[in-house]
């Protein structure tokens, strides 16, 4: 009888755990299609109250090149429903041979999840 509790507890802990990355994940995922300049991948990885903020973010990076440096991100908290997430490393922009950096340290991300996905919803 004690084995029938176990297991299923071991199994559904096993499954939140690896589920606990997702939120980070989610804002990773949108860094890397905010520096690849990928207009349609970008709205499938943020909320809709977001999406135009977030389009406009990237319209900042289009006349320069941009690339990511040691971006890692992990989830610092929540509030309510959504997941806060805190990045470290550095966006780069290039122009005209000379880079911007921009600290990802400096925000705080939110992340709700929506039909089952994690979504980035604006920053704090």
């Amino acid at each position: 009888m004690m084995l029938a509790v176990i297991v299923p507890t071991l199994f559904i802990t096993a499954c939140g755990s690896s589920n606990s990355n997702a939120p980070a994940k989610a804002v990773e995922n949108y860094l890397n299609a905010l520096v690849a300049k990928d207009a349609d991948r970008l709205p499938t990885l943020v909320c809709g109250d977001w999406e135009e903020d977030a389009l406009i973010e990237l319209d900042s990076f289009q006349a320069v090149d941009v690339r990511l440096d040691n971006a890692s991100c992990s989830q610092t908290g929540t509030d309510g429903d959504t997941a806060l997430v805190n990045c470290a490393g550095r966006i780069i922009a290039t122009y005209n041979n000379e880079d911007q950096e921009l600290d990802l340290s400096v925000r705080t991300y939110q992340v709700v999840q929506e039909g089952g996905d994690w979504l980035v919803c604006g920053t704090r």
